[in-house]
C-alpha cells in the first residue's frame, strides 16, 4: 500500500525551491500603497503649516522675555548706557532656548499624534520649524523697539534711557535650533518607542533546503510500512548506504 500522492495543482509542502506565500512580509515588492503615501504627505504639509503658525507664539515670547539693551543720547551721539552689559547676547540666547523648547514640544506632539516615522513627517517638522523661526524673528523685530535709533533718541531727549532695537545676531543658530531639535526628538522617540516591522519567518522549505531535505530523509517509516530500499552503489547491498571506496 502506497502513500497518497499530492494533487498536481498543489505544491509539495517540503519543496526547497517553493517561493514564500503571497501576502508574506518577506515579499520584496511589499511597499505602502498610494493612499498611505498621500496621507503621509497631507500630514507632513499640515504639520509644516501648524508649526509656521506656532512661530507667532515664539516671536511674542521672545519679545516679552528677551533682555533690553539700554541706550542714552547726549544730543550728539547715542551710546550704550552699560558698555559692559550682556543684554545683546542674552537676546540671542533667549531666542535659541525658546526655539529649542518649541522643537522639543513639536517633535513630541508629532510622535504622539502619528506614533510612527516617515519622511514626510520629518520634512514637515524641519520645514515648519524653519518657517516658524523666521516668522518669530520678524515678529520680534517688527513689534519691538523701533530700528530708527536717531529719531528715537531725539524723541526721548538728552540723557533719557531708551531701548535699542531687538536684534538677532546669531541668525544661523536661531533659525536651526527649532527644526534640528524637533527632528532629533521625533527620530529618537520613533527609534525607541515606534512600531517594529515584523521579522520574516523563513520556515524549513523557505530557509535551508538542505535542512528540510535532511529532516525529510531522517523521518522514521510509518508502522506497517517497510522503508524504501536505496540503490546499491560501490558494491553495497540493497537497502544499505553506499560504502566509501
Amino acid at each position: 500500500m502506497t502513500a497518497p500522492l499530492t494533487p498536481p495543482h498543489q505544491p509539495q509542502p517540503n519543496d526547497p525551491w517553493q517561493g514564500p506565500p503571497a501576502g508574506s512580509h518577506a515579499v520584496p515588492g511589499d511597499r505602502p500603497d498610494a493612499d498611505e503615501r498621500r496621507l503621509e504627505l497631507r500630514q507632513g504639509a499640515t504639520i509644516a503649516a501648524l508649526l509656521t503658525v506656532a512661530g507667532v507664539g515664539l516671536g511674542l515670547l521672545w519679545l516679552w522675555l528677551a533682555p533690553r539693551v539700554p541706550l542714552v543720547s547726549d544730543d550728539t551721539a547715542v551710546f550704550l548706557k552699560n558698555s559692559e552689559g550682556e543684554e545683546a547676547i542674552g537676546a540671542d540666547g533667549t531666542f535659541v532656548l525658546l526655539a529649542l523648547a518649541f522643537g522639543l514640544v513639536s517633535g513630541l506632539a508629532v510622535f504622539l499624534f502619528r506614533r510612527r516615522g516617515g519622511i514626510p513627517l520629518v520634512v514637515g517638522l524641519a520645514l515648519g520649524g524653519l518657517l516658524g523661526s523666521l516668522l518669530a524673528w520678524g515678529i520680534g523685530t517688527w513689534f519691538g523697539p523701533t530700528s530708527d535709533v536717531v529719531a528715537h533718541a531725539k524723541e526721548v531727549g538728552k540723557g533719557v534711557t531708551f531701548d535699542a532695537p531687538l536684534e538677532l545676531h546669531a541668525v544661523g543658530a536661531g533659525m536651526l535650533a527649532w527644526p534640528v531639535a524637533a527632528m532629533i526628538v521625533h527620530l529618537g522617540l520613533t527609534a525607541l518607542f515606534g512600531p517594529r516591522d515584523p521579522e520574516p519567518e523563513w520556515g524549513g522549505p523557505y530557509g535551508d533546503p538542505y535542512a528540510a531535505h535532511l529532516s525529510e530523509s531522517s523521518t522514521e517509516p510509518e508502522p506497517g510500512r517497510e522503508p524504501q530500499s536505496r540503490p546499491a552503489e560501490n558494491g553495497g547491498a540493497p537497502g544499505e548506504w553506499p560504502r566509501r571506496p
